[in-house]
Parts: C-alpha cells; sequence; structure tokens
C-alpha cells in the first residue's frame, strides 16, 4: 500500500492504517469480481489492482506481471483481451462508488481532454492531434473524461476514446481494432455531452459543470445544461458571440469596453503558494429564462501584464441570478481539479502506460486505473478526515466534512452502498 501511503502522508498514515486499506481494497476486490465468471479472471483482476497500487515505477504488462509473481503476462493481457467482463458495468461500480463515498452538494463536474503518446499507427484511434502533454500537434490517442471535484478530493468519473474521422470512417481499421459497430464519429464535446448528462442522471450530486474552450464553445452542450436548469461555468474563445440588448459582440469587444474599475480581484481558490488571485469582471447577456436565472460573460485577467490581452480568459456562465461572483471565481478555480486528477493517476496508477492496441484493451485498463485512483481518493479523505488535525479543525460542525467523511468511512469499510 505505498502508494496509499505517499498520497495520504499528510494525516501522519500508521501500520494499523496500512492494514485497514488492506482490509479496504480485499472487500473491494470481492465486490468487483461479481463482474469476473471465472476465477482466473479475477486472480488476474487482483493482480492488475494491486500491480497499479503498488509502489512499482511502470506498470506495463511485464512490470505488473512481476509484481504478481508471474513469469510472464499473458494472463494480464488476457484479462485486458479476451476475458469476459463488461467495462461499463465496472464502470457503474465505480461511479457508485464516487457518489456514496465522495458526494457533495457543492460538487463540480469537470470536462477536460487527455493525451496518450503513442509510436506506430495501429493502437486503436491514434493520429497526429493535438496532444496537451507536448503543446503541439503529435502522435497520439485522446481521451475525453470527467472529473467530479468536491470538500473530499476529486478522482475521475468517466471516460471516452475520441476516435478520429479516419478512423471510424475506415471499416478495416475498425475492424482490427475491435472497434463497435454501434461507435460513429462523434466530436470531442459531443462525446463531453453524453458523458455530462450520463453522469446528472447517475444521480451524482453536482452544482455546477465547468470545462475548457472545446467544451464551452459548443452550443449543443450548453443548451442541453440550461434544459435541465443544470448551473456551469464554461471557457469560451475571445471571439465568442454574445447578445446584450439588440446588438451581437464578440467577448473581447465587449469586456475591453469596460471601465477599469468594473474588474474586482479574487481569489479562485489555493495553490501551492497560496491564493490564486485575478481580476475579474461579469456583464448579464441575453437570456430567455425567466428571472431565477441568468446567463453572464465573464472574463479573468492575470496581475502580471493586465494590459496584454493573452492574459484575459472569458467564460459563460449560466446560474440563479443571486449568484454571486466570488462563487463564479471559485467554481473556474475547481477546473484544475481534473488536472490533479489526470496526474494523480498517471504518476501513481498508470493511467497511460497501458500496452494495448484494440477499443476494448482501452477501455478496460482505463476503467481499472480509474479505480485504483478513486480507491486513493476515497483511503486519502476519509484518513484525513479521522485524523486528529482535521477534528480540531471542524470540532462542533454538525454534517460538517469532518461527520460526514467518517460515515463514509464506515459505509466504505463495508462497500454496503457500493
Amino acid at each position: 500500500m505505498s502508494v496509499v501511503v505517499s498520497l495520504v502522508s499528510a494525516a501522519d498514515p500508521t501500520p494499523a492504517h496500512a492494514a485497514e486499506w488492506a482490509a479496504d481494497l480485499e472487500t473491494l476486490l470481492g465486490h468487483l469480481g461479481r463482474h469476473f465468471a471465472r476465477s482466473e479472471a479475477r486472480t488476474h483482476l487482483r493482480a492488475y489492482l494491486t500491480g497499479l497500487l503498488s509502489p512499482i515505477e511502470r506498470k506495463n504488462g511485464w512490470q505488473l506481471a512481476e509484481q504478481a509473481g508471474d513469469a510472464a503476462p499473458y494472463g494480464l493481457q488476457h484479462l485486458l483481451g479476451r476475458a469476459k467482463w463488461d467495462a461499463d458495468a465496472v464502470r457503474d461500480d465505480l461511479q457508485a462508488y464516487v457518489r456514496t463515498h465522495l458526494s457533495d452538494p457543492a460538487g463540480v463536474l469537470v470536462i477536460d481532454e487527455t493525451s496518450f503518446l503513442k509510436k506506430g499507427t495501429h493502437s486503436v484511434g491514434v493520429g497526429v492531434q493535438y496532444s496537451g502533454i507536448t503543446g503541439k500537434l503529435d502522435n497520439c490517442q485522446v481521451g475525453v473524461f470527467l472529473a467530479y471535484v468536491g470538500a473530499h478530493g476529486q478522482t475521475l468519473y468517466d471516460r471516452a476514446l475520441y476516435l478520429p474521422r479516419d478512423w471510424a470512417d475506415t471499416p478495416d481499421r475498425r475492424r482490427q481494432a475491435g472497434v463497435p459497430e454501434s461507435v460513429s464519429f462523434a466530436t470531442k464535446p459531443q462525446l463531453a455531452r453524453q458523458l455530462v448528462l450520463h453522469a446528472l442522471d447517475s444521480g451524482l450530486p453536482v452544482a455546477w459543470v465547468t470545462g475548457d474552450e472545446v467544451y464551452g464553445g459548443d452550443y449543443h452542450l450548453r443548451v442541453a445544461l440550461e434544459e435541465r436548469e443544470q448551473p456551469y461555468a464554461l471557457t469560451v474563445s475571445a471571439k465568442q458571440a454574445v447578445v446584450v440588448g439588440f446588438a451581437q459582440h464578440q467577448a473581447r469587444t465587449l469586456v475591453a469596453a469596460q471601465p477599469p474599475d468594473a474588474w474586482e480581484r479574487l481569489s479562485c481558490g489555493d495553490g501551492s503558494k497560496g491564493p490564486r488571485l485575478y481580476d475579474w469582471l461579469r456583464l448579464p447577456i441575453n437570456h430567455p429564462y425567466d428571472a431565477p436565472w441568468q446567463r453572464w460573460l465573464m472574463a479573468r485577467r492575470g496581475l502580471a501584464a493586465p494590459d496584454d490581452p493573452r492574459s484575459v480568459a472569458y467564460f459563460l456562465v449560466f446560474a440563479p441570478t443571486q449568484t454571486s461572483l466570488t462563487t463564479m471565481a471559485q467554481v473556474i478555480g475547481e477546473r484544475w481539479g481534473i488536472e490533479r486528477a489526470f496526474e494523480e493517476s498517471k504518476s501513481a496508477v498508470g493511467l497511460d502506460q497501458y500496452e494495448v492496441r484494440a477499443w476494448q484493451g482501452w477501455y478496460r485498463h482505463i476503467t481499472l486505473a480509474m479505480w485504483a485512483h478513486a480507491f486513493l481518493a476515497v483511503t486519502r479523505a476519509v484518513t484525513l478526515a479521522a485524523s486528529p488535525l482535521a477534528r480540531a479543525r471542524d470540532k462542533g460542525k454538525k454534517g460538517g466534512p469532518v461527520s460526514g467523511s467518517l460515515a463514509a468511512f464506515k459505509q466504505h469499510r463495508g462497500l454496503r452502498s457500493a
């Protein structure tokens, strides 16, 4: 459980903690085992998940097999390739686990993508496309993800592999990679919309939805959220068209026309060096809804070079009319939660260290890596909540973070609601 120790070190873990975490993992493995009919598959599931949670540096097939004491990785490769189990059903259990143990009435659902650098042309969905890892066009796969960010931590909640059109429209490539016939080309915003609506339908408490420009610029996503009266704060481009009164403006033009005193300095959350301070403003824009709801154009300006237009980011916000600017700034700051989840998932549990080429293998590895990270996130949350420092900090707060997390911890120990 060395990875768990490293991610919850602020709680001063003891050998007793490690024993509890090991027992929790056993319970979790027993619960997930119901998706695997054959005992060999359950054995390989145990080896795979414990390997992802182990301190080994690389978590590919050979290293995971060595960690499990196997002479070759064929059993683990069979788990990802030919064994009979449903990755979406295991994903559904993951989502129930997150809802049970990390739910927060103020929780934020964050949309983003991450890339997986690859060599060659045979891995499903691979191609020369923009990689956020390198900041340029590169040979990679791209996955669209949701993260859930709340008071108790953050973890990944859902995933979808982006299939470029040259893959989606080429039968031979699809067949060789095992792409299901039901899968057709979908843009990244379309994939995100499917994931978000599924998450909202799953019963996850979501106060806000946020995401970057790729998703904020999608009109259909925004309309789908507004029809559900779901608040959002989505990044858009400087050229985003907005309507005020009877005139249409670009976001950058409208913001540039505002007086200097329209900006307000606020923190969007704490970073490693303290509060993340920016200058903010918001402007109401047209909306077809009743008075309880409002749309805003919002802008965030960096402090280092306030006169540089490149220091300004733009957002479209939909929320109840009484929502404060401070709340909106803090929600926008929560978008970094998915970056933390990506970083932890890649560095700690091997999200990007797979060696599969087929559609099914990608979804299976990613789902199990998400499970490993969710287990870490829950373990960290309940351990921190049970620490003396946390109890002292929240003493007397009825229903606050500590009491809520301890209740979740008791459920977690038995997985009663997962």
